[in-house]
């Protein structure tokens, strides 16, 4: 299989001299198409600094980061910036909707962007994602389940190689907790997608391909 995300021997440091802080530490990384990989880790472990970095939303201090074939470490923020839009879908624990928008007007926000319109794409994958009857509806009416579901049709939108789910399940009771976890293992198989997810709850992670334990800026393997 093809790896989508690569890391090879990532540090990241804050700060200098007697306040320096290894965030990470000699991070290697990959999840190939297809995949849907963990990183499990309490709070402080470096997750939050790993998926930033993995989204290129920050530079690592060392090593390289190859995103669909592109060296994300070489890049500038203007250039990372265009391929982030282009290569990575982002799904945040709060779910990130624009309030005053309707489910449907979130994605015609992003053809706005594009200056493309694909109104029977939207209409597909909120279908594909059983939220299509929800599609006139404000955020504020939704559910957490629902709402997260939006969150991950709209980092489905621009049909993303990479999609990287920070603490999806957080602000959710258990049972749709494991519904969004499922739709995601889902849609890395069925869509072909790399999907990473970080999450501090292990029950979560039964339906993962792989499962990697962060502690202490230090990324191993659990299964």
């Amino acid at each position: 299989m093809k790896n989508v995300l690569l890391m090879e021997k990532i540090i990241k440091r804050f700060g200098h001299g007697h306040t320096e802080v290894t965030a990470l530490k000699q991070i290697d990384f990959a999840v190939a198409k297809g995949e849907f990989v963990s990183v499990i880790g309490p709070s402080g472990s470096g997750k939050s600094t790993f998926l930033t970095i993995a989204g290129g939303l920050q530079t690592p201090t060392e090593g390289k980061i190859i995103i669909n074939g592109s060296d994300f470490s070489q890049m500038n923020e203007k250039e990372r910036s265009k391929a982030r839009f282009k290569e990575i879908g982002f799904i945040l624990q709060s779910a990130n909707l624009i309030p005053f928008l309707k489910v449907q007007e979130q994605f015609q926000l992003v053809e706005k962007i594009e200056q493309e319109k694909n109104p029977e794409k939207i209409d597909a994958l909120l279908k594909s994602l059983d939220i299509w009857k929800l599609r006139e509806q404000y955020s504020k009416a939704l559910s957490g389940g629902e709402r997260q579901r939006v969150a991950i049709a709209r980092s489905l939108f621009n049909d993303p190689q990479l999609i990287l789910a920070d603490e999806p399940t957080a602000s959710l009771d258990s049972d749709h907790a494991y519904d969004v976890v499922k739709l995601l293992a889902k849609e890395a198989h069925e869509r072909n997608k790399a999907i990473v997810m970080v999450t501090h709850d292990e029950r979560m992670t039964q339906w993962s391909d792989k499962i990697y334990q962060m502690n202490d800026g230090e990324l191993l393997l659990k299964q």
